[in-house]
């Protein structure tokens, strides 16, 4: 039975995953910090590791002692581990470049390198690029990232993909939803009182993936056993910036919503306040200077066509139907 690790694995998307290895009858194992709640870990088969990514001596001893264990490394390891907001700009640096490295390394240092390193990045890597023509953003363009997440992701990547021969698989998801999700269950529970905001009044080109294609993706890579790979995911459709809120509106059945569109001027400064309050409360805030600029993109299409030729990854969910499946999950649960 093949072994995979997935860290991060009480996040969103991890959780994902972990399920779906455990669907395959891989030995699975969560990676998880002490602290991570096991809400969405329930499974019977499914076994923990606490890693410690931010002491590389504590970090060593866990992967050491699986190591001699089991006889050997994972022989899938998808590293999900990261951050997405942080207090402090230097934060992402740390979490998402130094500790991804810092694993990297010691992988290779304990001769425990996988079969596959299947590293989740994001689209975010690219920043506001064509935006003159609305084109697809490609493999071979450069990346020029204008927020500290998308930076810190970036390094990582950079980092990966010049050690020599190392069998990296990496996917570049847009904006990710799903069950689980909070971010865009924000934009729900404020379409539930009747409110949807926008930002900016010049076109704006969005892409998302639900959450179970990225897993598809994940798992046709390992099928497949690509390596030294990069790839974008996106569900292959365009939409624009009131997609997300009439299809949440309908399964709500909500009778109006006022739609409010903020120039990009206003949102920027409460943005910055927004994260000045959060650094004094001690408490990370969704809305901050990463997330204006984040919400300032006008283009986030992305070519996804060596995913589907290489991988043969077809997105099993459009928007209207991710989000029908999502919102009748936050129903079930509660959360609306």
């Amino acid at each position: 039975m093949a072994s995979i690790l997935v860290t991060g694995a009480s996040g969103f998307i991890g959780s994902f995953i972990a399920e779906e290895a455990l669907k395959r009858q891989f030995s699975t194992w969560a990676g998880i910090r002490s602290s991570s709640s096991k809400e969405y870990l329930q499974y019977q088969d499914l076994k923990f590791i606490e890693l410690d990514f931010l002491h590389p001596d504590k970090l060593r001893s866990k992967l050491s002692a699986y190591k001699e264990a089991y006889n050997g490394g994972f022989d899938y390891i998808v590293h999900c581990a990261g951050a997405t907001k942080c207090l402090n700009k230097e934060d992402f640096e740390r979490v998402n470049f130094s500790q991804t490295k810092f694993f990297v390394d010691m992988l290779i240092d304990l001769n425990m390198v996988p079969i596959q390193f299947i590293y989740i990045s994001t689209l975010s890597i690219f920043g506001p690029i064509r935006e003159g023509d609305y084109s697809p953003i490609r493999e071979e363009d450069v990346a020029t990232p204008n927020t500290a997440y998308g930076l810190s992701k970036l390094k990582a990547e950079l980092y990966i993909r010049s050690i020599k021969e190392f069998p990296y698989v990496i996917y570049r998801p847009t904006g990710v939803y799903g069950p689980r999700e909070k971010d865009y269950f924000l934009m729900a529970k404020s379409i539930k009182q009747h409110l949807d905001f926008s930002v900016g009044f010049k076109r704006q080109d969005l892409t998302f993936v639900y959450v179970r294609d990225i897993v598809q993706a994940v798992f046709l890579g390992i099928e497949k056993s690509v390596s030294r790979r990069v790839y974008f995911l996106s569900d292959g459709e365009v939409y624009n910036s009131r997609a997300f809120s009439n299809l949440i509106q309908k399964e709500l059945d909500v009778s109006f919503v006022i739609h409010l569109k903020c120039p990009l001027l206003i949102l920027k400064v409460i943005s910055l306040l927004a994260e000045n309050f959060a650094f004094f409360s001690g408490k990370s805030s969704t809305l901050n200077s990463d997330k204006f600029k984040i919400m300032k993109q006008r283009n986030w299409q992305c070519d996804i066509t060596p995913v589907i030729n290489e991988l043969g990854f077809k997105p099993q969910y459009d928007l209207e139907k991710g989000v029908k499946e999502t919102i009748a999950w936050y129903k079930k649960e509660g959360w609306l």
